[in-house]
C-alpha cells in the first residue's frame, strides 16, 4: 500500500493515511455512515480521492487474510 502507513510512533501503530496523523478507521466509518468521497474531503482537505480509495482497499486486504474458526 503506497499510502497507507503504520509506525508504532504514529497513533500506536493504527493504520494512517501517509504524511497524516488520519487513522484508516476514521475514514472507513465516515465512509459507513454514508459520506461521501468529495464529503471526507471537505473535512480533510489534505486527502485525496486516491487516500480514501486505498482506505477501502486496505480493509479488503485486512478482512481477505482473516481467518476464521469456528469454536465448538
Amino acid at each position: 500500500m503506497r499510502r497507507i502507513e503504520i509506525n508504532p510512533e504514529i497513533l500506536s501503530g493504527k493504520p494512517v493515511i501517509k504524511g497524516t496523523r488520519i487513522p484508516v478507521y476514521v475514514i472507513l466509518n465516515l465512509l459507513s455512515e454514508g459520506y461521501s468521497i468529495n464529503e471526507i474531503i471537505e473535512f480533510y482537505p489534505d486527502l485525496t480521492r486516491e487516500d480514501i480509495l486505498e482506505c477501502i482497499k486496505y480493509a479488503s486486504k485486512v478482512i481477505e487474510r482473516q481467518e476464521i474458526y469456528e469454536i465448538t
